[in-house]
């Protein structure tokens, strides 16, 4: 039978069909097997959106890395040096005034609770962080480089952020927990490498000497301007030598001492005060500091610290019209600084009255640059002329740390600052005075006296005070001395209760702590400073406008022993000479911020 057209025309659909359905079964069956086996198809990577595999692509990208690094690094908890001092025989602490106090940490009942050690805790390990990111990617750039100033920037950048890796881990091995801490050497990435387990203390201090080692080994010995303010050789090796020091390693600490005075170019300043005030900051005489601003940034709090670490600090130190007492000067130290002898033979204690008359100054060039005492009459205030027209200085707040506040630029902080808390004094963290005195402790405990008395005596006769050791002798015959022998245990008594605290009172990195641990005498130091009783006299002056003035109970004095005459006396100290207990006390506890989010922390 001959087929029609309509039946000719449905055979040739049918076999159109079925071809189109084998084509298909040939495109999707490999497609099919494709999709079951692999979860990833519809995952694409956003090309718009940055990650750790398109970030690292030159150094470039590790120097920006770095500057979050050195971000960290300037946080002010990364320190928190208030709550340092607070803890040590140096500060009277409390939000108010004497003799009230409630402060945890002077009192010495903080705990893992605490929010110092949580907030130091965590300002470290962000820190650290941020540097294991960029010392990972730079061992992958490595080897990409194909210049040699590829390579050179590549190790520089390398080198600075091992650098600030070690020295955070310097700080926490002297924080917390006997110098037992979780070692962070890599980036985490999966949800368990977050949590690390204690690692030995021993482990620790290996681990950071070796990024600190590299840092001395590969850093520059300075920079130039735009760069001031980066980490050095100079500071590896400074920082080195007072790890050897804390560890009673004197003969180690000595050459790393040594070194950093003869080989980095390093001077004492002329004048002390360029180490506390945002005059001639990164100066000679500046080891390791951090820089900071009093520029407004729109996206930081008026209580931000992580941009301007003093915010904290400022609140907390300044007495020019500070209402918040966080960290006073303690009354032992008070009256060292003003009964330290000064150099009658040095011109720069020579004053003249404004009736032409000759005298000398009242109080030393290092305890007016570093305290304001109401009678205070040779240094200003606050833009003031006299210490004492700035400040009440009422109810027994007898004195104030210069440090830290801007009392030589501003009538108050609160003009200056548009949060009313911050400052833009740089913190320096090391400076070469202090690595003098640290040499010297080295020398003492070496047996080398005399050249322990040298270095003593080069940082204070910078501030015109009377030099130690016998008339006519030393370095400086031509100057006045104390005229006393000194042997070794009396002047490493001197070096402890006087030198170190006079010079260095409220800065660094908590290293009064670690020292009065390291001496073995911080309990006795709170039991002997407990006994002590104090009264304050009165201060009358003229104000700015001539007017008599009186400044109630703003001069401290010592009351003799036993039970004095005097109904409004008072003493510090006397509770955390009952509460100190080393086991707990000489080291931050592992932070419970760290506890509760870590489950392998003890394991």
């Amino acid at each position: 039978m001959k087929k029609s057209n309509s039946d000719k025309k449905n055979e040739k659909m049918i076999v159109m069909k079925t071809t189109i359905t084998k084509r298909l079964l040939f495109i999707l069956v490999p497609m099919l097997a494709i999709l079951g086996c692999s979860d990833d198809f519809l995952e694409q990577t956003n090309p718009n959106q940055i990650s750790t595999e398109t970030f690292w692509k030159d150094n470039g990208d590790l120097e920006q890395g770095l500057v979050a690094s050195y971000k960290g690094f300037a946080n002010s908890n990364t320190i928190n040096l208030v709550g340092e001092l607070a803890r040590t025989d140096l500060a009277w602490s409390s939000g108010y005034q004497r003799p009230n106090n409630t402060n945890e940490y002077y009192l010495q009942v903080f705990n893992e609770a605490s929010s110092v050690p949580n907030n130091k805790w965590s300002a470290n390990y962000t820190a650290i962080f941020r540097a294991n990111q960029v010392i990972e990617a730079a061992a992958v750039l490595a080897e990409t480089y194909t210049t040699e100033k590829e390579i050179e920037d590549g190790l520089v950048i390398l080198a600075q952020a091992r650098f600030l890796r070690g020295y955070l881990y310097f700080n926490l091995y002297n924080s917390f927990n006997g110098g037992a801490v979780p070692i962070y050497d890599f980036v985490p990435i999966e949800e368990n490498e977050f949590y690390q387990v204690v690692s030995p203390a021993e482990d620790v201090k290996k681990f950071y000497l070796e990024d600190l080692k590299f840092a001395a080994e590969n850093l520059p010995i300075s920079w130039e301007d735009k760069d001031k303010g980066r980490v050095t050789a100079g500071a590896a090796v400074a920082v080195l030598g007072q790890s050897y020091l804390y560890e009673g390693d004197y003969e180690t600490a000595s050459t790393n001492f040594k070194n950093v005075i003869d080989n980095f170019g390093y001077s004492l300043t002329p004048n002390i005060g360029s180490n506390f005030t945002t005059m001639d900051e990164f100066n000679e005489e500046s080891i390791l500091e951090v820089g900071y601003s009093l520029d407004f940034k729109n996206e930081l709090g008026p209580w931000d610290g992580r941009d301007v670490a003093n915010s904290a600090y400022v609140r907390q130190f300044t007495g020019g019209a500070g209402t918040w007492f966080g960290a006073v000067v303690a009354n032992w130290l008070i009256l060292e600084y003003r009964n330290e002898p000064l150099d009658f033979s040095d011109p720069r204690n020579k004053v003249i009255d404004e009736e032409g008359n000759e005298g000398f100054r009242k109080f030393s060039l290092r305890t007016s640059w570093s305290v304001a005492l109401v009678d205070d009459t040779d240094m200003g205030y606050y833009l003031r002329d006299e210490t004492g027209q700035a400040s009440n200085f009422n109810v027994k707040m007898t004195a104030f740390w210069r440090k830290h506040t801007n009392w030589d630029i501003t009538r108050s902080e609160e003009e200056l600052s548009p949060g009313k808390v911050r400052s833009g004094v740089n913190e320096r963290l090391i400076r070469l005075a202090e690595i003098y005195l640290q040499y010297a402790e080295t020398q003492i405990k070496l047996g080398n006296v005399d050249e322990a008395l040298t270095y003593i005596n080069k940082v204070r006769r910078r501030s015109g005070v009377q030099l130690l050791g016998l008339a006519g002798t030393g370095e400086f015959p031509a100057n006045d001395h104390d005229n006393v022998a000194y042997d070794a245990q009396s002047l490493m008594e001197h070096l402890m209760y006087k030198e170190l605290p006079l010079e260095l009172s409220a800065e660094g990195d908590g290293n009064r702590n670690i020292d009065l641990r390291r001496w073995g005498i911080k309990a006795e130091r709170f039991k002997e400073l407990a006994q002590k009783r104090y009264a304050a006299d009165h201060y009358p002056l003229l104000d700015e406008d001539g007017k008599e003035v009186t400044r109630w109970a703003s001069i401290v004095k010592e009351l003799p022993a036993g039970d004095p005459d005097i109904d409004e006396n008072w003493n510090e100290f006397q509770q955390a000479a009952v509460n100190y207990n080393s086991s707990i006390h000489e080291y931050w506890p592992l932070p419970n911020s760290e506890i509760i989010s870590n489950p392998q922390l003890n394991n």
